[in-house]
């Protein structure tokens, strides 16, 4: 029997210690003693439960409170960034080749749809310009047959 109480005794005796580094690691004050904390065991969760509801801070942001104690409490709104600084500044100078609109603008709707297009319009824009070269020979031509009707009229 006596086999068997001695694991029980020394699994106490780390439980114990780790109840008292728990409990001083939570305590602001390093000063207690461990005799104090074995009496903040005895009387149970009560005190506890007092200890955390006196360490709950209420933080009113939205809301004014009617108490006095509780204005104390009120956050003050965050203050904005004042922008003025950032205006007063001159610009940054940029290169007189670079359009600073090009960089800012966003690229239009249908910029994947012309990629895509753009080959087919080379080969349209080729056969557009062989076409107009026919029209204006054939339109050479019908010119100087019209010029050589007219000398043999003459």
């Amino acid at each position: 029997m006596a086999a068997e109480q001695d694991p029980l005794q020394e699994r106490q005796a780390r439980l114990q210690a780790l109840r008292l580094a728990a409990n001083l690691s939570e305590a602001p004050d390093a000063g207690d003693d461990a005799g104090a904390a074995e009496d903040e065991e005895e009387e149970g969760t009560d005190a506890a439960v007092e200890d955390e509801e006196s360490e709950v801070n209420i933080k009113f942001r939205n809301y004014v409170p009617r108490d006095e104690q509780l204005q104390q409490l009120k956050i003050l709104p965050p203050q904005p960034p004042k922008f003025e600084d950032l205006l007063a500044k001159p610009p940054e100078e940029t290169n007189g080749s670079e359009d600073p609109l090009l960089s800012i603008a966003p690229k239009k709707a249908n910029w994947d749809l012309r990629r895509d297009v753009s080959k087919k319009l080379e080969k349209l824009e080729k056969r557009t310009r062989r076409a107009i070269i026919e029209l204006m020979q054939e339109e050479e031509k019908r010119r100087q047959a019209a010029a050589g009707v007219d000398e043999e009229l003459e």
